[in-house]
C-alpha cells in the first residue's frame, strides 16, 4: 500500500492530531464529538479520508506508526484545544519536517504563546448544529488553501524561523527485535487503558486515603462535598451507588482533579474508579 494514500487507495489520508481521551473541563466523550460531526466531515468534503490514532476500523497502528503517519500524511489536521501536551509534541513533531498542517482550535482554549504567529481556524466547542455548519466550511477551506500552498508558504514554526527542515533516513526499517518490543508494550499499553476504562482495579485501604485526602494538593471538593454524577445527581460519603438497578458500592471519597473515585464495592473490594470510564456515567444514587 501507497503510504500516501488511504486504507482503500482511492484517496490521500488526512491524519487527525486531537486529544482522544476525555480532558479536564470537558464532558465525557466532547473531543469523540468534535472528530465525528466537525474534523472529518471538513476532511472529507475536501477530498480526503480522515484517520485518526485510535480510529482501529482503518488502522492498527503502534507508536512509531503513529509518527509515521505525523510524518509521511499529505495532510495533518491538529486541533490543538484544551492545550493538550500529546498533541503539542506531535504538532512539533510535524512542523520539524515543514509538511502541510491545518491547525484548528476551540473558541474556550487560550492562546499559545509559541504558535500564536501561525494560521489557524477557530469552532464554537458548544457544537450547535448551526455553529458546526460554519465551523465544518471554515476548516475544508483551510485544508484545500493549506494543500494549494507552495513549500515556502507553510504553515509552520520551521518556515517561521527560517531554519533548515528535518529529513527522515531513506530506506531505515525497523529489526525484527525492536518491532516485537513496540508490540508488546503496544499491547500492555491497551490491556491498561481496558482496564481503566472499565475502572476495574483495586486499591488498598492506605493509598485509597492518601490520594483522596481532602486537604491534599491534588483534591477538588464542591461546596457542598457532593459528587456530581453524570446524570445530575449528586452523592455524599457513605451512599450506595447503583448500576443498571443493582448496588454498586459504597462512594468512599473522589477527586475530580486527577478523575478518580472511590468506591468500596458489595464483594469487600475498594475500587479506584476513573470518572472518564463508562461505568462511572451509569452510575445513579437510586436503584430502578
Amino acid at each position: 500500500m501507497s503510504k500516501d494514500k488511504s486504507p482503500d487507495e482511492s484517496k490521500p489520508i488526512c491524519f487527525v492530531l486531537m486529544p482522544i481521551a476525555d480532558s479536564l473541563g470537558y464532558e465525557p466523550g466532547h473531543f469523540g464529538r468534535v472528530y465525528e460531526h466537525l474534523i472529518k466531515p471538513a476532511i472529507i468534503a475536501a477530498g480526503y479520508v480522515p484517520v485518526r490514532a485510535d480510529d482501529t476500523v482503518k488502522t492498527n497502528y503502534i507508536v512509531v506508526g503513529i509518527i509515521q503517519k505525523i510524518v509521511e500524511s499529505p495532510m495533518v489536521v491538529c486541533d490543538f484545544s484544551s492545550r493538550n501536551p500529546n498533541v503539542m509534541y506531535e504538532l512539533g513533531i510535524r512542523h520539524a519536517f515543514n509538511k502541510p498542517v491545518v491547525l484548528i482550535r476551540d473558541l474556550k482554549t487560550e492562546k499559545i504563546f509559541d504558535i500564536q504567529g501561525l494560521r489557524y481556524a477557530e469552532y464554537d466547542d458548544t457544537l450547535r448544529i448551526d455553529a458546526v455548519h460554519k465551523d465544518i466550511s471554515k476548516i475544508t477551506s483551510a485544508i484545500t488553501e493549506t494543500a494549494a500552498s507552495k513549500p515556502e508558504d507553510m504553515n509552520s514554526i520551521v518556515q517561521l524561523a527560517g531554519i533548515k527542515t528535518a529529513e527522515a533516513p531513506k530506506g531505515q526499517t525497523i529489526s525484527a527485535d525492536t518491532q516485537l518490543i513496540l508490540s508488546t508494550l503496544s499491547s500492555f499499553d491497551k490491556r491498561l487503558e481496558n482496564i481503566e476504562r472499565r475502572g476495574d482495579f483495586s486499591v488498598s485501604t492506605n493509598r485509597l486515603s492518601e490520594m483522596f485526602a481532602k486537604d491534599g494538593p491534588r483534591s477538588y471538593r464542591d461546596p457542598d462535598d457532593s459528587l456530581a454524577l453524570a446524570n445530575g445527581r449528586k452523592a455524599r460519603k457513605g451512599d450506595m451507588l447503583f448500576r443498571n438497578g443493582a448496588a454498586f458500592g459504597e462512594l468512599l471519597d473522589w477527586n475530580l482533579v486527577a478523575g478518580n473515585v472511590g468506591v468500596h464495592t458489595p464483594d469487600g473490594l475498594k475500587r479506584l474508579l476513573r470518572v472518564a470510564s463508562a461505568e462511572f456515567r451509569e452510575l445513579d444514587t437510586q436503584a430502578l
